[in-house]
């Protein structure tokens, strides 16, 4: 009767933990979306500062007194930096030179980079079928870029710069998954999301206003503001902490496959909202890395993990 109970708790814990995840790349499929707005009346550093301000505002709510070690404290400072100024930073000033469309559809090659760092990093192994899928999702953003240089009419198309440099930003997107999930091993989902993005706004706050100066507060219109908001709030405090919940009672490795909610959401929302014209090389290839990423994180071990060796 107990093992029963506890068959049961823990597949509970499971389909919720793989919802968390889902809802997490749903909500970030509409982070390039928000994005784009805001960078009509604002600098790339002054909106990545506004939104992980507000992100800020969401998580002080949660904040519990955190109980980490010298070395944890500089692992959560390394992963907050790759994490949040370096990552974001770049990842924007990549979406003002390429499209949503674009830029969310090479998003889709997050669970490859996924793969690749565990083969290094950990003690996941990629098989056959994971290295054809590499193969072929490198394939994809090869004509996703080539269809960028295609398509591009005139100022604010997609362009190779932009897309190469949104791969870029997710490679040092890794540093932060792994080093958070190995903090998660000892630490509340919570504790680790809360100050980790805390600690990556101060850091971004110092470099931001040493660059590029105060934010401006006056002459930016409702519209951005609520962008800004919803940026901060739904795309990363919501996200994070449903994504490092999520990974925290399912595979890492499983649970990347719903990382592939967010390209897709993001092209939608680029096509249907902002006009955003996708080549025929650029379906194909959000196609292929979507694929890709499906069959490389559907196959192999159930139980494999991404934990830090």
């Amino acid at each position: 009767m107990a093992s029963t109970t506890a068959q049961k708790s823990t597949a509970t814990g499971t389909a919720l933990g793989y919802g968390a995840c889902a809802l997490a790349g749903t909500f970030w499929g509409t982070g390039f979306y928000f994005g784009k707005i805001a960078l009509t009346q604002l600098s790339v550093g002054h909106m990545v500062l506004y939104r992980f301000l507000f992100a800020s505002l969401g998580l002080l709510p949660v904040l519990r007194r955190p109980e980490l070690n010298r070395r944890e404290w500089l692992l959560l400072l390394t992963a907050s930096f790759l994490g949040v100024p370096v990552q974001y930073l770049l990842q924007f000033y990549a979406l003002s030179l390429t499209t949503v469309s674009h830029a969310a559809l090479m998003v889709g090659t997050m669970p490859v980079i996924l793969a690749i760092g565990a083969t290094i990093f950990t003690r996941e192994r990629l098989g056959r079928l994971g290295w054809l899928a590499l193969a072929a999702s490198t394939c994809g953003v090869t004509l996703i870029t080539l269809s960028g240089t295609r398509v591009q009419i005139g100022r604010g198309g997609p362009s190779l710069e932009g897309d190469l440099l949104v791969v870029v930003s997710l490679m040092l997107s890794l540093g932060w998954i792994l080093l958070n999930r190995h903090l998660m091993q000892g630490h509340s989902p919570l504790v680790v999301t809360a100050y980790g993005v805390l600690s990556g706004t101060a850091m971004l706050l110092a470099w931001v206003l040493l660059t590029s100066g105060p934010p401006p507060v006056q002459g930016l219109s409702p519209q951005v503001w609520v962008a800004l908001a919803a940026s901060g709030l739904l795309c990363t405090a919501s996200t994070m902490l449903l994504w490092n919940w999520g990974i925290h009672r399912v595979p890492a490795a499983r649970a990347g496959v719903f990382l592939n909610i967010e390209p897709a959401m993001g092209s939608l929302l680029g096509v249907v909202l902002l006009g955003d014209r996708l080549g025929p090389g650029a379906w194909v290839g959000g196609a292929i890395i979507i694929a890709a990423a499906v069959v490389l994180t559907t196959t192999g071990k159930t139980e494999s993990e991404i934990v830090m060796e």
